[in-house]
C-alpha cells in the first residue's frame, strides 16, 4: 500500500507545476483582474514533415501592466505527462508581485502537437525560443533592448528541463540567451545518466514515466523504453546506439561538453531523497553548467523530496521537508523562487543570503550549509565480497559517530567478477549495527560489469547525501545485489563480486 501511494504521488509530481504560494495583494492587483489570453505559436516541424508544430500557451497580464507600466515575464511549464496551467489564480503571488506569466504546453502534451523529444535543443529548445520571440513582441513586457524581454522561468522536473533547453539553445544559436534568471526544480544534468546510470535502468521510475507519457515519444524510443523496463539493461546493438543518439543532447551535460555555460543567476532546487533525478544531477548543474560569476550569484537548495519512492530493499530513510528554504527566510522553495526572481528581475530587496553556497537538508531534517563539497577524508575498507543477483546487502563499517558527511562520496577499488553481466548497488547507510543500517536518503547507485573482470580499477560515484551520524551509530558502506529502484537488474545466474583495495572518499564536516 505504501508503494502504491508513493507511485500516485510520483504521477502528481511529474505533471505538477512549480507555483509560489499566495501572498498579500500589492499595487498590481489580484489574479482575478488579470487579462488572460490563450493562443499558440508555430514551431519546428517534426523530422520528415513540413507542417509546423503548434505550441499552445496561456498568457496572464497583470491588470495594470501596459506600454507605460511594463513588467518582467515568467515562463512556466509542466512536468512530464502534464499540461499547462490555465487558471490565473495559480499565479496570484507572481501577478501580485508585478510579473506577467506565460504557461505553455510542451511539445506533444496538452493542446500542443508533435512528438516529445525530451528537451532536444532542435525541437523543445526551439519551441521555447519561439515563445520568447512572442513575449518580445508584447508592448507591456519590459525590454532591455529591442527584441530582448526581461524574463525568468519556473517549473519542476520536465518543467525544469525546458529552462535549460531554452537558455542553452539560444546560447548555441546566437551566442547569448535572453533569459535573465532561472529557478529550475528537481531536474537533470544528463538524462541517460538519470534514467540508466552505468546503463543500469531505473526500471521502477521508467515504468512510471512510460505510464505517464510513453505514447508521446517517437515509436522507436517508446519501444526501447519497454525493453529497458523488461530487461533492466541498455539495449545492445543498433537499438542501444539509436537510444544513445536520442538522449545525446537532452540536457546541460551535452551543452557543457560543447563548451557552453550559462552566465545568468539560477536558483536550484533538488531533491536529496529524489531517486530519479538525484542530488548528483543537481550538483553537476550547479558546479558545471554556470560560469564562475553566475555561480557566485546563484543559490543551491537541496531538500528531502522530489521524485521520491521509498527504498524498501535495501531499507532507507529520510525526513521529508525543506529546512534550507526556511533557513533562507522562506516557507517553501516556491516562496524562495519568488523572492529570488523578484530580486533579479524587479530589483526588489529580498534580504537573500547564501549565494554561491550549497544548502542541503540532512537525512534527519536540519539545514547544512557548505561552501565546498570537495572530498577531504579517505577511509580504507580493504576487501568487500558481495553476492550478485540474489542475497542480502553487505554493510561494511566505515566510521563511528558523531560525524557529518555531505556531497558525492566515491568508492575506488579493484573489481573482480566470476560471471558476465554482474552488478551490485552501492550507498552509504547509518545504523547501530550492520543489521539495522538504513540507506541515507533512499538512494543507491549501480556498478555494472558486462564482462568478466579480474582486478579492473573502478571509481564508483555513490548517491550524493547530507547526513549526521550521531554518537552511538555508525556510517556503513552498503553493497547490495538488488535494489528496488532497479527492479530486474540481475545477472543470468547468481554470482559473486569482489572489491579489493577498497577506499571511500567523502566530504566530512570537520566542525559544526
Amino acid at each position: 500500500m505504501r508503494r502504491v501511494a508513493a507511485l500516485a504521488g510520483a504521477f502528481g509530481l511529474l505533471g505538477s507545476s512549480l507555483l509560489a504560494p499566495s501572498s498579500p495583494a500589492v499595487a498590481w492587483g489580484s489574479s482575478a483582474a488579470a487579462v488572460t489570453t490563450d493562443g499558440c505559436v508555430s514551431s519546428v516541424p517534426e523530422p520528415g514533415t513540413t507542417t509546423p508544430v503548434r505550441i499552445c500557451y496561456s498568457l496572464f497580464k497583470p491588470a495594470r501592466a501596459s506600454a507605460a507600466h511594463t513588467v518582467p515575464l515568467i515562463l512556466h511549464s509542466h512536468g512530464w505527462g502534464g499540461s499547462r496551467t490555465k487558471d490565473p489564480a495559480a499565479f496570484t503571488a507572481w501577478l501580485d508581485a508585478g510579473f506577467g506569466v506565460l504557461s505553455f504546453d510542451q511539445r506533444s502534451f496538452g493542446e500542443s502537437t508533435g512528438v516529445a523529444h525530451v528537451m532536444n535543443p532542435d525541437y523543445e529548445g526551439r519551441d521555447v525560443i519561439e515563445l520568447v520571440d512572442l513575449v518580445a513582441g508584447l508592448d507591456w513586457v519590459t525590454k532591455q533592448r529591442p527584441g530582448d524581454p526581461l524574463i525568468g522561468a519556473i517549473g519542476g522536473s520536465y518543467g525544469g528541463g525546458f529552462q535549460f533547453a531554452g537558455a542553452f539553445t539560444e546560447l548555441r544559436d546566437s551566442g547569448r540567451t535572453r533569459f535573465d534568471a532561472l529557478a529550475p526544480e528537481v531536474t537533470w544534468w544528463d538524462l541517460k545518466g538519470s534514467l540508466a546510470p552505468d546503463e543500469a535502468a531505473r526500471t521502477m521510475w521508467l515504468s512510471v514515466l512510460y505510464a505517464g507519457g510513453g505514447t508521446h515519444l517517437p515509436p522507436s524510443v517508446s519501444a526501447a523504453f519497454v525493453t529497458l523496463i523488461a530487461t533492466g539493461g541498455w539495449p545492445p546493438g543498433k537499438a542501444g546506439r539509436d537510444l544513445d543518439a536520442f538522449f545525446a543532447k537532452n540536457g546541460p551535460a551535452w551543452h557543457v561538453s560543447e563548451g557552453r555555460k550559462l552566465d545568468i543567476p539560477v536558483l536550484f532546487g533538488q531533491g536529496i531523497s529524489d531517486n530519479l533525478f538525484n542530488l548528483n544531477q543537481g550538483l553537476a548543474n550547479f558546479d558545471r553548467a554556470l560560469t564562475p560569476s553566475a555561480r557566485a550569484d546563484s543559490i543551491f537548495v537541496g531538500y528531502n523530496g522530489g521524485h521520491t519512492l521509498p527504498s524498501v530493499l535495501p531499507p532507507g530513510f529520510a525526513t521529508p521537508g525543506d529546512p534550507c528554504s526556511v533557513a533562507l527566510g522562506s516557507s517553501s522553495f516556491s516562496g524562495l523562487a519568488l523572492r529570488f526572481l523578484s530580486a533579479k528581475l524587479l530589483g526588489t530587496p529580498a534580504g537573500l543570503s547564501g549565494y554561491g553556497a550549497y544548502h542541503l537538508a540532512t537525512a534527519d531534517g536540519r539545514c547544512l550549509t557548505q561552501q565546498s563539497l570537495t572530498a577531504n577524508t579517505r577511509y580504507r575498507l580493504g576487501e568487500v565480497a558481495t553476492p550478485t543477483g540474489v542475497g542480502l546487502p553487505v554493510n561494511v563499517k566505515v566510521a563511528a559517530g558523531p560525524l557529518t558527511i555531505a556531497g558525492v562520496p566515491r568508492v575506488d577499488a579493484r573489481v573482480y567478477t566470476v560471471l558476465p553481466d554482474s552488478g551490485v548497488f552501492l550507498a552509504l547507510s547509518v545504523g547501530t549495527s550492520p543489521l539495522t543500517a538504513k540507506v541515507v536518503q533512499n538512494n543507491t547507485m549501480p556498478l555494472r560489469e558486462q564482462r568478466v573482470v579480474k582486478g579492473e580499477r573502478r571509481s564508483i560515484e555513490l548517491p550524493a547525501i547530507a547526513v549526521d551520524v550521531p554518537a552511538g551509530k555508525n556510517l556503513y558502506l552498503t553493497v547490495t545485489p538488488v535494489a528496488d529502484m532497479y527492479a530486474g537488474q540481475r545477472g543470468p545466474l547468481p554470482g559473486v563480486l569482489l572489491l579489493r583495495e577498497t577506499t571511500l572518499r567523502v566530504h566530512r564536516i570537520l566542525s559544526r
